[in-house]
């Protein structure tokens, strides 16, 4: 690294510990978020059994395949770089990994993702509230703009400096929310904000540009004022390696950082669903589900198929 770079850096790195955020205009060009697009529609279309669809209305996750009122077009999908060379790649671009290693202290490892195609109107939130790292401030998070973002399309909001609020303790000693405690964590975040006179900002990406975020920054999504624009994006978060290695984690090494190598959630296909003519995906799901797939070759149960139909609809696991 030259010295202007180096000073560059410093100057990065002063600015995310102030304000818990940076933004990388350009970061990605036209092409690059071009390629990683095809790669999205060709998951949903070549392995659609496969890929794990979460309602952002109805907040029901399933498989794509099974998914209902598709062509609106209000979902998430969860994990798809499990599934991507291409978006492990954009998650963890050579030059955007030593960015996330400085906000962390140490080497990321990319552990979720989500892809939206539209704003989700998303209530403000930390994201350590649901994904709670061990070590306290060890999670950070790179929103990828894949479009163009227009101000009534539900633009990301986030409130500079409010990393720096102390974490809510919860009643069971942690930081993790409790869902009967969430209305008392949102009353103490909307008093700390006042009492510190933080201002919201708007996030009006242009494609390819990337925000990086603290994990305990507070943010959420603008209300979709304009229902026939979209926001499609690309959401990655990442944990410190000392975490993932105290948990003994299977880690992947790429560009200076890692990928955790893990199941993808598991979802919910009721039996019902295989009365209606549906193929059962057997090839898919015992890849996906190598316990299963052990019973299978073992001749212990008679397919996947079985297998699920009998058990795992109750467990809220499925194809």
């Amino acid at each position: 690294m030259n010295q202007t770079s180096e000073i560059e850096a410093g100057l990065s790195q002063s600015q995310f510990e102030r304000d818990g955020y940076l933004v990388l205009e350009g970061h990605f060009s036209p092409h690059q978020v071009d390629r990683a697009a095809s790669a999205i529609r060709r998951l949903l279309d070549e392995r659609p059994d496969e890929v794990v669809a979460e309602s952002l209305r109805t907040g029901r996750r399933t498989s794509w395949a099974q998914a209902e009122a598709r062509e609106g077009r209000h979902f998430k999908f969860n994990d798809l770089h499990l599934m991507s060379g291409e978006l492990r790649e954009m998650a963890l671009d050579p030059e955007l990994v030593p960015v996330l290693g400085g906000a962390l202290g140490e080497p990321p490892v990319l552990f979720g993702s989500q892809n939206y195609q539209r704003g989700g109107s998303l209530r403000m939130h930390i994201d350590s509230l649901y994904t709670t790292p061990r070590s306290p401030h060890s999670l950070a998070a790179a929103w990828v703009a894949l479009e163009d973002v227009q101000p009534d399309a539900g633009p990301l909001f986030f409130f500079p400096g409010s990393h720096r609020i102390p974490l809510y303790r919860f009643n069971d000693g942690s930081h993790h929310a409790a869902p009967d405690e969430e209305a008392d964590w949102f009353d103490y975040i909307d008093v700390q904000i006042r009492l510190r006179g933080l201002r919201q900002r708007k996030f009006l990406a242009r494609k390819g540009d990337v925000i990086v975020l603290h994990g305990d920054l507070v943010h959420g999504g603008s209300p979709v004022r304009d229902a026939g624009r979209t926001r499609a994006s690309l959401v990655c978060q990442y944990f410190g390696e000392s975490d993932c290695r105290d948990r003994n984690l299977d880690i992947v090494p790429l560009h200076g950082g890692y990928w955790m190598r893990r199941r993808q959630q598991a979802v919910w296909v009721g039996p019902a669903a295989f009365d209606l003519g549906l193929a059962f995906p057997e090839e898919s799901y015992l890849m996906r589900r190598s316990d299963f797939r052990d019973g299978a070759e073992a001749r212990l149960v008679p397919s996947g198929e079985f297998r699920d139909g009998k058990f795992a609809c109750g467990e809220g696991r499925g194809a």
